[in-house]
């Protein structure tokens, strides 16, 4: 039952990498590409849990990719309201 939710969980992260990856599309703003990079580290997150069975997440190697998940949308937010007003969109 936990490898079926794992995998729920797992879709959702890819299609929401999916969606920001569209808007990336239009827009070509890097922010976008931060978060659907960020949704597919998260998605390899929870799909590296089930194939090698780790019980406590939180304990494990595959954390570094939910710190490096949430590391890089937060720089893409930094870098983003860094840069003169001038040049946002």
């Amino acid at each position: 039952m936990a490898a079926f939710f794992s995998g729920m969980i797992t879709a959702g992260f890819l299609l929401g990498a999916l969606f920001f990856i569209r808007f990336w599309t239009r827009s070509r703003d890097l922010l976008f590409a931060a978060f659907s990079a960020a949704f597919l580290l998260l998605a390899l997150n929870q799909t590296l849990l089930v194939i090698a069975n780790i019980p406590r997440e939180e304990q494990s190697w595959t954390y570094l990719l939910r710190l490096a998940a949430f590391t890089l949308i937060a720089a893409a937010i930094i870098h983003k309201n860094a840069r003169p007003r001038s040049d946002r969109d």
